[in-house]
């Protein structure tokens, strides 16, 4: 943890003078979100047509599904939360 905010530190250091650091921000969060629904969409599809061609394995897929959704939510979550950082910490 010490090291994350060590980093962080560098980087709001580096990019507090730039005039693009807020876009820049702002252009990462919108890129982290739209990567999670495209990747949450395919695996949507993806379980869709498995429970179509496998009726019988319906739970295992849907477990499978939120997982991997899950997983996906959280490093968009923390990709936003590191553009959060770096526009409010000065």
């Amino acid at each position: 943890m010490y090291t994350l905010s060590l980093i962080l530190q560098a980087v709001t250091e580096a990019v507090s003078n730039a005039p693009y650091a807020y876009l820049g921000a702002g252009i990462g969060a919108g890129i982290a979100a739209i990567g999670a629904g495209i990747g949450i969409g395919r695996i949507g599809g993806s379980a869709v047509e498995a429970i179509a061609r496998q009726p019988e394995s319906v739970s295992d897929i849907r477990s499978n599904m939120i997982v991997a959704a899950a997983l996906i939510e959280g490093v968009a979550f923390f990709a936003i939360v590191v553009c959060l950082l770096v526009i409010f910490m000065k």
